[in-house]
């Protein structure tokens, strides 16, 4: 009975290749004998999004259509998603730093959904009172939708390409982009008289004053996976996941937890709780959390490997930089000629 286990890691290493000392009295003991005992592969650098699309046999439109897949998964049935085109609109919060406008997403703002539905009822009745048609709908309090039908689309950025960005170069691109610009500046002149807003600055909560518009496209007609079990809170490998008529469940506490309910197959998890960290430049959080997967993963995982109940091991890490791959096979463990090197030495 063969178990697999395929590991996405995004900014398993820290972005900022000039700060070699973030790296320094990390006990990572587990990690690093796994990515000793693995062959390592290269690619290109891919956006999480783009790299779990690719995944799934999910062709890129002139987005990677990630509204559209995750809204089937969000709405639940109460959102028919057809053959329109779909894109998501998610509020963001939007400051001005020195000649730049910067992003922040949900992960630095907190909004209940009764402020998501206040917000995008005024959205809808201003954009209806101009003629245009497009409807916000917030299926979640950090995830709206927007159906539009009477603007082309265009080319965007996706939401994890921005965040703790100056936006000024990264609007929607391509042919159509001045009506997507002139929306993205008409939302900001929308919500930024809402009375909303004015209560959330006085409570000294950020301002919800914009909406990125990212992941357009139609419903892919049909989905593929190489997995036959996928376990992760990420919407969209959730959402993936059962388009594709897999199982989906919550991420485990450890690795342990997942090993003990883990039948025979082909497993995917994703790992994501340093990405997060990286975007913003959290150098303590990330290490913290970095730590923290050793003790609850990699650690547990090597144990695993060393007593062959693991057929095979594959981590992928993403960044902005490359893509590396590490698969470690059953066998691998016993391969003494490759020695442990330091976690750093891998970032290089």
């Amino acid at each position: 009975m063969i178990l697999n286990l395929h590991l996405l890691i995004p900014s398993l290493f820290w972005p900022d290749a000039s700060l070699p000392e973030i790296y320094r009295d990390l006990p990572l003991p587990g990690l690093e004998s796994l990515l000793a005992k693995s062959l390592r592969t290269e690619d290109k650098p891919v956006p999480v999004e783009a790299w779990l699309c690719r995944a799934f046999g999910v062709p890129k439109q002139r987005d990677w259509p990630v509204a559209p897949i995750t809204l089937d998964t969000d709405g639940a049935g109460s959102i028919k998603v057809g053959g329109d085109y779909w894109v998501r609109a998610d509020p963001v919060h939007l400051r001005i730093e020195r000649d730049q406008i910067l992003l922040g997403d949900s992960r630095v703002f907190r909004i209940s959904m009764e402020e998501a539905e206040q917000f995008t009822r005024l959205l809808n009745q201003h954009f209806a009172g101009s003629g245009q048609e497009m409807v916000f709908v917030p299926i979640r309090p950090d995830r709206w939708y927007l159906r539009a039908t009477a603007i082309p689309p265009a080319e965007t950025h996706l939401l994890s390409e921005v965040v703790n960005k100056g936006i000024n170069e990264l609007l929607p691109f391509g042919t159509n982009n001045t009506s997507w610009h002139a929306l993205f500046n008409e939302v900001q002149m929308v919500l930024h008289e809402h009375p909303l807003n004015q209560s959330r600055e006085a409570r000294g909560e950020p301002a919800i004053n914009g909406t990125w518009f990212w992941g357009g496209g139609v419903m892919p007609q049909s989905m593929t996976s190489p997995y036959t079990h996928v376990w992760s809170d990420d919407v969209l490998a959730a959402a993936l996941a059962l388009a594709s008529g897999i199982t989906h469940m919550r991420l485990p506490l450890d690795a342990t937890a997942w090993r003990e309910s883990a039948v025979p197959g082909d497993h995917f998890i994703v790992l994501d709780s340093l990405h997060g960290r990286a975007q913003y430049a959290d150098a303590y959080g990330w290490r913290e959390s970095l730590k923290e997967l050793e003790r609850n993963w990699f650690a547990p995982l090597w144990s695993m490997s060393r007593q062959g109940k693991l057929d095979q091991l594959t981590l992928t890490s993403i960044s902005h930089r490359k893509t590396q791959n590490f698969v470690l096979r059953k066998s691998d463990t016993r391969k003494f000629w490759r020695r442990t090197q330091s976690f750093s030495s891998y970032a290089q």
